[in-house]
């Protein structure tokens, strides 16, 4: 079999290929900016939701060809549901799982390399085409030793493109995020450095095992064993976890009772990995979670780990306090020492900077102020993309002359805004636990 239609026999490695791509869609967006343009004289009254959908498709059609980091940054952009327009929300979460798979020679040209051995001379069954796809690598299914696998290859490419490519993404993410260009290059440095850690497999499989021990007394979660003599620098083969995505679980309709279970122990993972391991893993998108026909969580993707450095997590932590009964003083330290001020700012702009991160991050803090917390509830998140909303169009934070927050807060915010909308599709009921010094 040669591939099915929609698979890649090739992706374009070179910088002069990728760039090339990049500016193709370029053209293509500048064009769809132009015939919006055109509609609109005949049509004043015409909104931006056919020139976003428009848009959307092409970019998103574009960099799933390229895949690596360029996608990875689109499926972040889903997840910050309240950064992007409708249109391109939909389009890039598919990056989360559907970008078109690469054919099968370009898999055991991969094999080759690392083992010297096609995965037909390794395994005793695996399946030609992928059964997944997603930024940075596939996914094919296997069987050795009537063990049940699942073989993750990495995109040829991928890690040499990953300065290049954010360089290229850039006049993207800042057309679509409203960001200026201060606050995007003082993030994309974590972003690169994460996706950097993201191409290292063996450090994939070093950190799944750490982190999947240490949560191992968590009830309903469940974890694959990893094996180093069929893994290598861009291969891991780990234990199949047979289940639903998440958004295939929820269509099934299950019970309450089976949401607020795997919602209570998705909660209870996120909490024991940010509390006591001071590591968490920061990708939680709905691919990454299987739930298993015994209502179990499983866990299958730790390529993306921030750890969090001690004092960035005492000072982020404290602003989540219910009553705020820490001296101005203290309280300033804290907004100077988490950079959400400085001493650049004028009287009026600290003022200003410390109000709405006071809110924002006691907005996010809701859920840890009572003993349970109802996901389910709209209004909650309608406050959060206002609040995003409001923020985004000031005309104080359009005119800031710097970065705003640390580049670790990217990651936990991150975080937990993709582990509150995951609970928020589960429509779950959580006992949100809490460290002992935040009750």
């Amino acid at each position: 079999m040669t591939g099915s239609l929609n698979e890649q026999e090739f992706i374009p490695v070179s910088k002069v290929q990728r760039a090339a791509k990049f500016i193709s869609t370029g053209a293509k967006v500048g064009g769809n900016y132009v015939k919006h343009y055109a509609k609109k004289v005949v049509r004043p009254g015409l909104d931006k939701e056919e020139l976003h959908q428009n848009n959307a498709s092409d970019i998103y059609n574009s960099l799933s060809q390229l895949k690596g980091s360029a996608l990875k940054v689109a499926q972040m952009m889903s997840m910050d549901k309240n950064l992007l327009p409708r249109a391109y929300q939909d389009k890039f979460t598919m990056a989360q799982y559907s970008a078109p798979p690469l054919s099968y020679p370009l898999v055991v040209k991969t094999f080759q390399k690392y083992f010297g051995k096609s995965p037909d001379q390794i395994y005793d069954t695996f399946t030609r085409s992928a059964v997944n796809a997603a930024s940075i690598g596939q996914v094919h299914k296997a069987t050795k030793d009537g063990q049940t696998l699942a073989v993750k290859i990495q995109y040829p490419g991928i890690a040499d493109s990953v300065g290049s490519d954010l360089k290229l993404v850039r006049p993207f993410a800042l057309r679509l995020l409203n960001m200026n260009e201060r606050e995007l290059d003082h993030y994309m440095e974590e972003v690169e450095e994460k996706l950097l850690e993201e191409t290292d497999y063996n450090l994939e499989v070093q950190r799944s095992r750490e982190i999947s021990s240490a949560c191992a007394h968590i009830p309903n979660l469940k974890f694959p064993n990893y094996y180093d003599e069929y893994s290598s620098d861009r291969i891991i083969t780990m234990d199949w976890i047979e289940g639903k995505h998440l958004k295939e679980w929820l269509e099934i309709n299950p019970s309450q009772e089976a949401r607020n279970k795997i919602g209570q122990a998705l909660w209870d993972f996120y909490h024991h990995q940010v509390h006591n391991l001071k590591q968490v893993h920061a990708d939680p998108h709905p691919g990454n979670f299987i739930v298993q026909d015994s209502d179990q969580l499983g866990i299958i993707d730790f390529g993306c780990v921030k750890v969090i450095p001690e004092d960035f997590y005492s000072g982020y932590f404290a602003l989540i306090k219910k009553d705020l009964l820490i001296k101005p003083q203290e309280l300033d330290q804290i907004f100077f020492d988490l950079e959400f001020i400085s001493e650049k700012d004028t009287k009026e702009e600290q003022l200003y900077f410390k109000g709405v991160f006071r809110e924002m991050i006691s907005l996010l803090g809701k859920p840890f102020h009572v003993d349970r917390f109802d996901f389910s509830d709209d209004g909650f998140f309608e406050q959060i993309f206002q609040l995003g909303d409001r923020i985004s169009n000031d005309k104080m934070f359009k005119k800031s002359r710097q970065a705003r927050g640390s580049r670790h807060g990217l990651y936990i915010n991150r975080t937990y805004f993709g582990l509150y909308n995951l609970l928020n599709q589960l429509q779950a009921e959580i006992d949100t636990t809490k460290p002992d010094w935040l009750k």
